[in-house]
């Protein structure tokens, strides 16, 4: 059983409309239209796909992924939204999605990989391809857009955005909101960001911020994970190996389950070096 945040949930259905029974809608996922959203509450995957089929039921639901992720800010993810925005550059910002989505999201993992074009951001997630899931991979990638531009002091679009199901009626919605070809039908979902665009310094950009607001996330993820800061799990390694000699950088970021190069932008993002 995955879990996801239920404030997914609730700018879906605010994103249907008044078409929609919004009431009962967010009742059938158990939660209370009149709640304050707390991005804390999570509902189980499940729940989150039916409710997104019942609003299918009652509306044109084309491009209710666009509409959602347009009411979406980064305050709205809490402490990872502070640090998405305060991240030196939109690079920062998406390894920050890469890092800490486990604090919203039991069912998807990101992945940013180089591409001969630039670099791909990648978001898997496994489960039947139901309307509900299909609906909410889209949610996720046009979510990702509509943060980013709003931290990014020129206009931001991906270079191409990549969908593994088949495509909805028509395309046009979809690239004018993305600003790029969409590929339906791909074997990723995925969005391809350009190195240019990755370089642009976040308009809220604080490297001391973002050290403070990392340090608060590692320990969110701990107690999720039950895991060290990778600070401490560094140390750890690096102790584990001395007998060996001087350990390398790659053998201990290896360890990690990480490349070298990304151990050493995550230890630079706090301040520290191998």
């Amino acid at each position: 059983m995955g879990m996801i945040t239920s404030l997914f949930a609730r700018k879906m259905v605010a994103a249907a409309g008044p078409d929609v029974d919004q009431r009962g809608l967010l009742a059938s996922a158990g939660l209370d239209i009149e709640s304050p959203t707390d991005p804390k509450v999570m509902l189980e995957d499940t729940v989150y796909y039916d409710l997104l089929e019942r609003i299918g039921e009652e509306t044109d639901i084309t491009d209710l992924p666009l509409k959602a992720a347009k009411l979406l800010s980064p305050d709205d993810y809490g402490a990872l939204g502070l640090a998405w925005k305060a991240a030196p550059t939109l690079l920062g910002s998406f390894s920050r999605v890469e890092r800490y989505a486990r604090l919203w999201t039991s069912v998807v993992e990101y992945e940013l990989r180089s591409h001969e074009r630039g670099t791909l951001f990648i978001l898997h997630r496994s489960g039947e391809r139901r309307l509900g899931l299909r609906l909410s991979n889209e949610a996720t990638l046009a979510s990702a857009v509509s943060i980013s531009r709003q931290v990014s002091p020129v206009a931001f679009s991906p270079l191409e955005v990549l969908v593994r199901h088949g495509p909805p009626r028509t395309l046009a919605l979809h690239e004018d909101y993305f600003g790029c070809p969409v590929r339906f039908g791909s074997e990723l979902d995925a969005l391809l960001l350009s190195p240019e665009a990755l370089a642009q310094p976040n308009m809220l950009g604080d490297e001391g911020i973002t050290r403070f607001l990392l340090s608060h996330l590692d320990r969110d993820l701990s107690e999720i994970e039950g895991d060290e800061t990778l600070e401490g799990q560094a140390k750890d390694a690096i102790a584990r190996s001395l007998s060996e000699g001087a350990p390398k950088m790659a053998d201990i970021a290896e360890g990690l389950g990480m490349s070298a190069r990304s151990f050493h932008r995550r230890l630079a993002e706090y301040g520290l070096s191998f």
